[in-house]
């Protein structure tokens, strides 16, 4: 699986799209020169930035030979169009979490609710209309709460750029997830938008028994598409992983020239 990364430096932890310890198949990162985190959010590249974007996408799929391409925030969703028509059809593009949630929808009654969390509630916001033209979901509709995460102990570190201590953060996530349950009763899932919020996806789940579906999953999901399901039919036809992931570095794979607009160096 490819993923683009934001131009955007700090010390992912397991969980963390951006951590390769996240995975059981092989992942690849490509850092796109200028595409800051508040490029991002604002849901508009420059023309130069874009280019190296569709260029990031091209060599993941022509070098590294990838079957799939993500993204490492979830305000890519905002490029969902353009990452798609960069890669053509022949694999999936899936830019953030969020392009899970029709089937999430769809598994649930009318009456019963889905809880979306995310680094900063506000931000997401001005999504919705993106989000009914991609997804084909509104959220306008009561069934959908956006919970924001901004104000949980050390989660701040997101945002700052800084490395998240996932022990101080998770009990502080959870008390959050519980919180929103209390609040909103008829609540039957979690989708967690933001790509740093896997890392507690497992706590939520086992202190609330509520399904939590993140950035992972959905990496695991497009990807089990091209996987041996060594339980039944046809076996050892594609080449064995030794699950040993390459070692990365942040501005890896990029050329000297790349390296130069780099705005995290």
């Amino acid at each position: 699986m490819g993923v683009i990364r934001l131009d955007y430096d700090y010390p992912p932890i397991p969980g963390d799209i951006d951590c390769p310890e996240s995975f059981d198949f092989p992942v690849y990162y490509k850092v796109v020169p200028g595409l800051t985190f508040e490029m991002c959010q604002s849901g508009k590249m420059t023309p130069e930035v874009e280019q190296r974007f569709g260029d990031s996408i091209k060599w993941l799929i022509e070098e590294k030979k990838v079957k799939a391409i993500t993204g490492d925030c979830g305000f890519m969703m905002y490029f969902q169009d353009i990452a798609r028509g960069c890669a053509g059809t022949d694999i999936p593009i899936f830019m953030s979490a969020l392009v899970q949630l029709p089937a999430v929808t769809c598994a649930y009654a009318e009456d019963e609710e889905i809880i979306i969390m995310t680094a900063n509630g506000k931000t997401l916001e001005p999504m919705r209309d993106l989000i009914r033209r991609e997804c084909g979901v509104d959220m306008q509709q009561k069934r959908y709460h956006i919970v924001g995460c901004a104000d949980v102990d050390g989660f701040e570190q997101v945002a700052l750029g800084g490395k998240v201590d996932a022990t101080k953060v998770e009990p502080g996530i959870v008390a959050l997830a519980k919180k929103s349950l209390e609040k909103y009763p008829n609540a039957r899932a979690f989708l967690q938008e933001c790509t740093e919020l896997p890392a507690y996806s497992d706590a939520v789940r086992m202190e609330t028994g509520i399904p939590v579906y993140d950035a992972i999953t959905c990496s695991q999901f497009f990807m089990s598409g091209f996987l041996d399901n060594k339980r039944f039919g046809q076996n050892d036809w594609h080449k064995e992983w030794n699950e040993k992931q390459d070692d990365y570095e942040f501005g890896q794979h990029l050329t000297a020239q790349e390296k130069e607009v780099l705005v995290n160096k």
